[in-house]
């Protein structure tokens, strides 16, 4: 790892949701607002956001939020629409020592069939403007400023609009099977734990989707995930190694003639399905193709994840990874921590100690 003289290399981040005014926003009477129950992919995933938001408790757009409700029920569409805004400071560097940048973005959900038979089919879409303030570096900059190798903060860019999900999720077997088709996002789904979602909880790559795997941009790709038994999951997918949002529409020429992919495969155990966030523990394998243009070379890797819920407010997990060439930021990492749920709707707290290598 690079390192200067000053090694003072630690940062303060400010990460501040500045608006949110989200989905149907229903007042569920639930034990743990982290345990998922909706067909979501990830916590970070489309499906995961609208249930999150479905949480907020608001008397002053109680009107607004019932007539989201409203308007779900008749129409089958749920949405949301919300701003970030982040702000890190460094303690030292050779450049810049602070970065400041926001995110806005609109997405949905539409179930277009299947709701009485149980096996849902809808179209998921989320659209993004990420970008810096004035003259500041966006926080994802950040790191390389101060000799950092890694992403202190993975969502906040300057690539402006972008299109990061547009994709069909199908559900087969009452639930058990998920498979997704179009311009999807690995990190939704790829080795996810309850404690991944940028939005929400740890900003630092290392603690999210992990600095051992070489995740693509978003692009056009596929997933499948099945339920072998209660406990027991499988998942398989494949996504274009060269994605890019902010053209989408060349993703095909990527996709079917460039021909050069991210594969993954997941192997898991869950408490329940309910609770298949909360309480997972999984092995996770990649594999991705020698990128030519890029000069990267081929690479695969492995991942492993366990945690678990307790008393309804600790989560507690060890993640640890390994990458065998491919791009990956880290040939090795393990990473250690805990969240703290205050209450069931809100005010979460969370440290993590990682090492990589």
């Amino acid at each position: 790892m690079t390192r200067f003289k000053n090694n003072k290399l630690a940062y303060l981040t400010f990460f501040v949701l500045l608006t949110t005014v989200s989905s149907f926003a229903q007042q569920q009477k639930q034990t743990d607002s982290i345990k998922s129950k909706s067909n979501s992919l990830g916590p970070s995933s489309v499906a995961g956001q609208i249930e999150k938001n479905q949480r907020v408790e608001s008397k002053l757009l109680k009107n607004y939020f019932d007539f989201k409700d409203n308007f779900e029920t008749k129409s089958n569409f749920s949405y949301g629409v919300d701003y970030f805004s982040n702000f890190q400071v460094a303690t030292a560097s050779l450049g810049d020592n602070s970065a400041f940048s926001g995110v806005f973005r609109v997405y949905g959900n539409w179930n277009l069939i299947g709701k009485k038979s149980g096996n849902n089919g809808a179209l998921v879409f989320k659209v993004e403007n990420r970008h810096a303030y004035g003259n500041n570096i966006p926080g994802q900059s950040l790191g390389g400023e101060i000799g950092y190798i890694g992403l202190t903060s993975t969502t906040f860019s300057d690539v402006h609009w972008a299109l990061t999900n547009f994709y069909w999720l199908q559900e087969f077997a009452q639930g058990k099977i998920k498979f997704a088709l179009g311009q999807v996002d690995a990190t939704d789904y790829f080795n996810v734990y309850a404690l991944v979602d940028p939005w929400s909880d740890f900003s630092n790559l290392q603690f999210s989707t992990g600095v051992t795997i070489p995740a693509p941009n978003q692009g056009l790709g596929a997933v499948i995930q099945g339920r072998l038994t209660k406990n027991y999951y499988v998942m398989a997918g494949i996504s274009d190694a060269n994605g890019n949002p902010k053209e989408p529409l060349d993703g095909f020429d990527s996709f079917f003639k460039v021909a050069e992919y991210f594969t993954l495969a997941e192997f898991g155990w869950v408490k329940s399905y309910q609770e298949r966030f909360t309480d997972n523990i999984h092995l996770s394998f990649w594999h991705v193709a020698n990128r030519v243009a890029l000069n990267i070379p081929s690479g695969w890797g492995l991942n492993f994840s366990y945690t678990r819920l307790f008393k309804e407010h600790w989560q507690p997990f060890l993640r640890a990874g390994y990458a065998k060439n491919g791009g990956a930021l880290y040939e090795g990492s393990i990473e250690a921590g805990v969240g703290y749920k205050f209450s069931p709707k809100q005010n979460l707290v969370g440290i993590g100690l990682g090492w990589g290598n």
